[in-house]
């Protein structure tokens, strides 16, 4: 017999023969404990020899399944003893401590000087100016949603949450985030979901998100049913509606929470059967080109009784982005808003190609959508947020500074509520009941305590905000411009955000002459009655 196969079977068979040769002596106190689990150690090996998924096993009996014991707690052990503070896997622990720390009412400052590479290559700042402006009210950080045909606008704080759905949080995580949205005056998305009994409880604003399921307003074969949209969002607790046309994490890609996942109140929330799989379509069936886009954002309006109506997505192919603005001026009928996602967002899980490869990250997916309203003469109309991982008053005035008007978060409230980034969200196994199901679990997610943290969260990041802009010379977010934000290129040249990128004049695009080949030529390509592009004749 080989050494090899010797070390390998070595353990297993010391086992064997440990417990064979002690059986006599059972009867002696200080035996028995060894042969027992000696004992139970071959008969783990016995099963790793007989069973056939994993080949170390059968190959290393007992000592085989070490491996997998330190695989599953992988993620753990890098987290908590070789992660640095600026690893972003993917927020770094200093971005979770930022966030753990504003939750809490705790000091988030930092001793020493930064941590931070100041000369390393996309390298931010905002500059400041020799004349700091007077600190102003972070309460007064608020923008008036809703067009000229809304009738309801509403006044949005600067920095909301972003899109989750009941099903996807626990009850108690979105009872937690709506009754903090409720004490901090803020908008909390509902996700694709539906308005659940948990939305309602503390009577928190609502942005209602309408995904390509109707979850909460669809008909048995899971078409739109204006009548139950009506019945909803009526109710004055609903402030906007977001129609979802892609998310960050799986742009063009439909989602499905199995069947045997469908709890009664998950059913009774989506308006969906149990015992079936619970499917969001990949497009809309209510429409399929952009004019009758249009044309359900009008219906939408109308039968919400006048309030704001806007569209979420993530940039793909710019020219059906074009091709919705081109049906915005051919119908005159204009959204209220746009929500801007980036790639990099996401709280739901999705296949690694989607995730890494699928979609525009939120930056430019904002500056060409900004671009093309101002271009259309249409950007004063419509208001435009953006998500994706922004956790910190500089993550909001970076987006702000380059067209939005609001920020939305979803992962960072999530860690103001507990969240540890444990990635299990999809195992219904959270340890801090924030994305699971599972009652057990959920109740260590005390509501009370964690809505204080979502409020105190929003506040204290708002607050900083306020002592940026001041810095900076300015009083109120609406102020930030590119020229406002700066990227060092390179060890030796630094250019502002202005500088950077093309920005489009007003009505560029309405004359033709418009700055950049790119802009003209997407142009071209877009068509109000069709998502797919002029032919290169057409064009």
């Amino acid at each position: 017999m080989s050494l090899s196969l010797l070390s390998r079977y070595a353990f297993f068979a010391a086992c064997v023969i440990f417990t064979l040769a002690s059986l006599p002596f059972v009867e002696y106190d200080w035996v028995w404990p060894f042969t027992l689990v000696t004992g139970l150690l071959s008969l783990l090996g016995i099963f790793d020899l007989l069973q056939s998924p994993h080949a170390v096993r059968r190959n290393y009996p007992i000592l085989g399944n070490i491996r997998y014991l330190v695989e599953g707690i992988r993620p753990e052990i890098r987290q908590y003893l070789l992660e640095s503070d600026s690893d972003a896997l993917p927020f770094s622990r200093a971005q979770r401590s930022l966030v753990y720390s504003r939750a809490k009412n705790q000091s988030a400052d930092k001793p020493f000087g930064t941590l931070i590479d100041v000369y390393q290559s996309g390298f931010e700042f905002i500059g400041h100016s020799m004349r700091p402006a007077p600190l102003s009210d972070p309460d007064s950080f608020r923008v008036t949603v809703g067009g000229p045909q809304c009738t309801q606008p509403y006044s949005a704080s600067v920095f909301n949450i972003s899109a989750m759905s009941f099903g996807s949080l626990s009850a108690n995580a979105i009872r937690a985030l709506n009754q903090g949205a409720k004490l901090g005056n803020f908008a909390h998305d509902t996700g694709e979901g539906s308005i659940s009994p948990y939305h309602r409880e503390h009577g928190g604003d609502l942005t209602w998100e309408l995904g390509s399921g109707y979850f909460g307003c669809r008909t048995s074969d899971g078409r739109f049913d204006p009548e139950r949209f009506a019945a909803q969002a009526s109710n004055p607790q609903v402030r906007m509606i977001e129609i979802k046309m892609s998310q960050g994490a799986k742009p063009g890609h439909g989602g499905i929470l199995p069947k045997h996942k469908v709890t009664q109140e998950i059913a009774d929330t989506r308006g969906i059967r149990m015992g079936e799989d619970c499917i969001s379509p990949s497009s809309h069936s209510a429409f399929s080109t952009p004019i009758e886009m249009m044309h359900f954002i009008q219906q939408l309006r109308e039968l919400s009784g006048g309030k704001p109506v806007g569209f979420k997505f993530c940039l793909g192919h710019p020219w059906e982005f074009m091709g919705i603005a081109k049906a915005m001026l051919e119908t005159g009928i204009l959204p209220d808003f746009i929500v801007v996602d980036g790639k990099e967002g996401g709280t739901g899980a999705a296949p690694v190609e989607f995730t890494d490869h699928i979609g525009a990250p939120m930056r430019e997916g904002l500056l060409f959508v900004h671009n093309t309203l101002v271009g259309l003469n249409l950007r004063d109309k419509i208001k435009l947020g953006a998500s994706g991982k922004i956790v910190s008053a500089f993550d909001i005035a970076s987006v702000l500074a380059i067209g939005a008007d609001w920020a939305n978060s979803a992962r960072g409230f999530m860690f103001a509520i507990g969240c540890i980034q444990s990635q299990s969200c999809h195992t219904n196994k959270c340890p801090t009941g924030v994305a699971t199901q599972d009652n057990l679990r959920q109740r260590a997610l005390v509501v009370p305590d964690k809505a204080q943290r979502v409020y105190s969260f929003h506040r204290n990041t708002l607050k900083a905000l306020a002592e940026m802009l001041a810095a900076a010379g300015l009083q109120h977010p609406s102020q930030l411009e590119a020229k406002h934000l700066v990227r060092r290129m390179s060890a030796t040249e630094i250019k502002l955000f202005s500088q950077l990128h093309v920005f489009l004049k007003p009505g560029e695009l309405l004359t033709g002459e418009v700055t950049g080949e790119f802009y003209s030529r997407m142009w071209q390509l877009a068509r109000a009655d069709s998502f797919e592009p002029n032919t290169p004749a057409a064009a």
